[in-house]
């Protein structure tokens, strides 16, 4: 050997990896939305970190961004001694991970969308994340997944896959949670995060935000306002089990980590296998939580609903006054007086079917998808033909994925529920889970649609409920060293049968029910029309739960019912009008029956109904703005402003008797400044006369409005008053 010319080989190696590193630790990975910047650099050890994210930054100014210690996607190993995003053990025991980055692939998908895709790659193993960013430049909102392949001799198994790893630094730090429970749906907490870590997550599999959502407000530096503060918002595409983490450091940072909840399921990865872990939205605000909603709501509206563009129908719901007990008699009935009130929808819901074991509660039948010949003997058409006869359409419930032990289907297949071996069936509402990580399950599960609107081409809207979570948790399907897999199997299984549901059945509206609002995410977003939010109709409980769930869902998908007094689950009373223009403020809907109602009632509803489907169009596509908040005042307000800020709608309530009186100003948002409106009160009470009459017909220009506001006096318990403005 030739010392001297392996002295120049090692030189000139050793100047190749240096020049090589320096050109990657100059490198910034820009990705820029209209209004805001997420920026990535590579530090001198060839690891990706994540620099800044925020409002947007001048192009000239990105070059002055120190880099920073925060990975970009933290693994478990070396020095990291917190919470990491990815954790793998590798085919030969490994338990630890070193992610550099190799490259970066920058694509335009079209005018408003780019696709960055940066490759990190183990420094020994072959073992590769791909980091997938997708930036919707109008929307302002940045969508991360990554996808996770090797090329290792054996299996490996993944125990922690973070769709995304978010890194900030502030000196405080604010977030605001959603949490509930059956009929309490997307209740609002806030609270100051302290050194530590915070967890929001669902180990529930199915019916995954029961007790909490997977999104998440988060004001820096300070608690944020509607319309004041820096805000952070985000929510995760997946409707299984789901896990957010917000870890402060000792030295104030903070990393937020999302995706799938990894609790009881390590992952084993094939060879070769890619492993795509579901999309994470998020976006940076300097004006407010508002704005962030209205980034959500753009988004939801342009990318994630289901044929969003089309209005929503007004329907009647046989639920609350038959409950299991009708017959076709009875519901044609229905059928007819939906149609006399103006409603576009009849929709039957649960008990229509079972014969062996009639569905006359919740405790037999589900599972038997046939027609209950007893209640219904003319079938399904009979009642499609009714309701065309009326000039209404026809909806229909189903719960495809559950099954109750007594049922034909669960005497047939017992090996097709969800259980753990050696343990009990453990029944919540007398069901089981059906395992759609099974391919027989979910052509089951397919079948059970197809086959309802195949024999019925009518049908035009379909309930998927959903009403129970997995417990005791087993597949006889999947063998015994992938147990782990289920929760995330079965989840790809649902989206799988929605997908083939959406292709063969384009035009039927689809409604996502789960015992009220336990499956409302982004990941069905694309198959599901509407949302069925809570169970829960009473009027002023429904005022914070639509005022919840309005944050990340847009109103138009939000089902909103007027349903009878004492209702059903509180008892409460309310007056109809005020049940009325609070359902408005959504997707408005009814479950109470007309013929339960006096001359006046159906008047009333008849024309409130009437009145809904002229400004529908506001509420159901224009953008959100929250005046006054029923958590922070007895009064509560909203306002819709059309896109072209021409039209707006002005909601208030007053939760409880004023004895002097409830005159605050409402400062209106989002209008035209130089347009002027003219104010007509809508749905007004019949013989009674409103404070705001003041108002009525008298125009005033938008900056008038945003300034001086809009003063009217409220003072009676449950008093409801609902504002059109036009400038037309």
């Amino acid at each position: 050997m030739n010392p001297k010319r392996n002295l120049s080989l090692a030189f000139f190696l050793f100047a190749a990896v240096a020049t090589a590193l320096a050109q990657i630790e100059s490198e910034a990975i820009v990705i820029q939305t209209a209004h805001t910047s997420l920026v990535f650099q590579v530090n001198k050890e060839g690891t990706l970190v994540q620099s800044y994210f925020g409002k947007r930054l001048p192009a000239d100014q990105i070059k002055n961004i120190q880099i920073t210690p925060q990975e970009a996607y933290s693994t478990y190993g070396k020095a990291f001694v917190f919470e990491p995003a990815f954790q793998a053990v590798h085919a030969d025991g490994n338990l630890t991970t070193e992610l550099k980055y190799v490259k970066k692939e920058i694509s335009t998908l079209d005018k408003n969308t780019t696709l960055t895709r940066i490759q990190l790659k183990d420094a020994f193993y072959d073992l590769t994340v791909l980091l997938c960013i997708k930036a919707y430049a109008a929307e302002d909102i940045v969508e991360q997944w990554t996808e996770i392949t090797h090329g290792e001799k054996k299996d490996i198994t993944l125990n922690d896959f973070a769709s995304s790893q978010l890194s900030v630094k502030a000196s405080s730090y604010w977030l605001t949670s959603f949490y509930g429970g059956w009929a309490s749906e997307m209740n609002m907490n806030e609270e100051k995060l302290s050194e530590g870590r915070k967890v929001l997550e669902s180990k529930l599999g199915v019916r995954s935000n029961q007790f909490s959502h997977p999104c998440f407000l988060l004001g820096i530096e300070g608690a944020a306002t509607e319309t004041e503060g820096n805000v952070i918002g985000g929510t995760l595409a997946w409707p299984g089990s789901w896990r957010l983490s917000f870890e402060v450091d000792p030295t104030k940072n903070l990393r937020i980590l999302s995706g799938i909840n990894p609790f009881a399921s390590p992952y084993t990865l094939k060879p070769k296998e890619v492993f795509k872990t579901p999309g994470m939205l998020f976006t940076f605000s300097d004006a407010g939580k508002g704005e962030i909603s209205r980034r959500f709501h753009a988004w939801a509206r342009t990318y994630g609903m289901y044929k969003s563009e089309r209005p929503h129908m007004t329907l009647l719901n046989n639920w609350e006054a038959t409950y299991f007990d009708f017959n076709e008699t009875v519901l044609k009935q229905i059928i007819a007086d939906g149609a006399d009130m103006g409603f576009d929808l009849f929709l039957l819901d649960d008990g229509w079917f079972a014969n062996k074991y009639p569905r006359n509660n919740d405790d037999a039948g589900l599972g038997d998808w046939d027609v209950n010949i007893k209640k219904l003997p003319h079938g399904i058409g009979e009642l499609v033909t009714a309701a065309e006869a009326k000039k209404i359409k026809f909806g229909i419930w189903i719960e495809p994925e559950m099954v109750n032990p007594k049922s034909e289907l669960y005497e047939k297949h017992p090996d097709w529920v969800i259980t753990a071996p050696h343990r009990p069936l453990d029944p919540s509402r007398n069901q089981l889970v059906l395992d759609l990580s099974n391919p027989k399950v979910q052509d089951h599960v397919f079948s059970v649609v197809d086959r309802i609107l195949t024999e019925n081409p009518h049908v035009a809207y379909m309930k998927w409920d959903c009403n129970r979570y997995m417990t005791n948790v087993g597949s006889s399907y999947l063998p015994p060293e992938k147990q782990s897999h289920l929760f995330i199997q079965y989840t790809q299984g649902l989206l799988d049968v929605l997908k083939r549901v959406r292709q063969k059945y384009p035009e039927v509206v689809l409604m996502a029910c789960s015992g009220g609002g336990a499956r409302m995410d982004y990941a069905t977003l694309p198959f599901f029309d509407e949302y069925w939010i809570s169970d829960n109709t009473d009027a002023l409980d429904r005022i914070f739960i639509q005022w919840g769930t309005s944050y990340f869902f847009p109103p138009i998908g939000l089902a909103s019912h007027v349903s009878v007094v004492p209702n059903h689950i509180t008892k409460r009373i309310t007056p109809l009008k005020f049940r009325f223009d609070v359902a408005m403020s959504a997707k408005l809907g009814m479950d109470l029956q007309p013929k339960d109602m006096s001359p006046e009632e159906k008047e009333f509803s008849q024309n409130a109904i009437q009145i809904y489907k002229g400004i529908k169009h506001i509420v159901q596509f224009g953008d959100l703005y929250r005046l006054l908040s029923p958590y922070e005042s007895n009064r509560v307000a909203l306002q819709y402003v059309t896109p072209d800020k021409k039209e707006a709608l002005v909601f208030s309530y007053l939760k409880k008797k004023e004895i002097m009186g409830d005159d605050q100003v409402l400062y209106l948002q989002g209008l035209d400044p130089n347009l002027e409106y003219t104010f007509m009160e809508v749905n007004k009470a019949p013989g009674k006369t409103s404070h705001a009459t003041g108002l009525e017909g008298k125009k005033f220009t938008g900056a008038f409005l945003m300034t001086y506001g809009a003063r009217y006096l409220m003072s009676e318990e449950f008093e409801s008053i609902v504002f059109q403005l036009s400038s037309k």
